[in-house]
C-alpha cells in the first residue's frame, strides 16, 4: 500500500494575517505598498491598499507600514504624503522648479476671476453663483465656473431652498489632493492661495466678465 503524503505549501510572504501564531512580513508589505504607490497616477485609499493583499492585512497594519515608509523617504527628493483621497508620492516643492525646466508645459497663469471665484467657494462653501457675485461685485462668467468644474476642483452639491433654487457649489476631494491637503482645515491663508496653486498643472480659463448688476 502506497503511503500518501500531503503536499507542502510554500509559506505566504504575508504570513497568516487572520490566523494565530503567525506574524506578518512587514518588510514585504512595505515593498508592495511602495511599488503600488510609486506606479499609481492617483492617490490610493486604505481600501485600495488593502486590496493589494486580498484583505489579509488589516487597516492598522497598513497605516503602520505607511508611517514607516513615509519616514524612510523623508530625506529624499520625493515624499509620501496623505491627502484627502488617500496616499501618494510626490516631488517635494523645493525640487519642482528644476523639473519645470525640462517640462513642455508652461507655468500656470490663473486669471484673477478664477482665483477669486475659487477662493470664495473654498473658504465660504457651499455658495451659489449669486453669493460669489455679491462678494466680487461682478457677474461670474459661465466659462469661469465651467473651467473649475472641468478641472475637477468644484462641483454642484445641491440647490438652495430659495426662489429659483440656485445651485450650490463646493470644492472636491480632487481640489484638496491637488493642493496636497487632507481636509479643508489645512487650507493655506487666503493671501497664499494663489502661490499654492502655482504648483498645480495649468487650468484653462476665460476671464471675460461683466459688472454685476446687483
Amino acid at each position: 500500500m502506497t503511503e500518501q503524503t500531503n503536499p507542502v505549501e510554500s509559506p505566504s510572504p504575508l504570513g497568516e494575517a487572520g490566523g494565530e501564531g503567525h506574524s506578518l512580513d512587514l518588510a514585504h508589505i512595505k515593498r508592495v505598498l511602495e511599488a503600488a504607490l510609486l506606479s499609481a497616477t492617483e492617490p490610493l485609499s486604505l481600501r485600495d491598499l488593502r486590496r493589494l493583499f486580498a484583505g489579509e492585512v488589516d487597516a492598522d497594519n497598513i497605516r503602520k507600514v505607511l508611517d514607516d515608509l513615509k519616514a524612510e523617504w523623508a530625506e529624499r527628493s520625493i515624499e509620501l504624503t496623505a491627502v484627502a483621497s488617500g496616499w501618494r508620492f510626490r516631488v517635494k516643492p523645493e525640487y519642482q522648479e528644476y523639473l519645470d525646466r525640462i517640462s513642455s508645459e508652461k507655468p500656470p497663469r490663473y486669471s484673477r476671476a478664477v482665483l477669486e471665484t475659487l477662493a470664495i467657494i473654498a473658504y465660504r462653501q457651499p455658495v451659489t453663483r449669486g453669493d460669489i457675485e455679491e462678494v466680487r461685485g461682478v457677474a461670474v462668467s459661465p466659462p469661469t465656473l465651467a473651467a473649475l468644474v472641468e478641472r475637477g476642483w468644484i462641483e454642484e452639491i445641491g440647490q438652495r431652498e430659495t426662489p429659483g433654487r440656485p445651485a450650490l457649489f463646493a470644492t472636491t476631494k480632487k481640489f484638496l489632493d491637488d493642493l496636497n491637503l487632507r481636509s479643508l482645515e489645512e487650507l493655506p491663508p487666503l493671501q497664499e492661495l494663489g502661490s499654492t496653486l502655482e504648483a498645480v498643472p495649468s487650468l484653462p480659463t476665460d476671464s471675460t466678465e461683466q459688472p454685476h448688476a446687483g
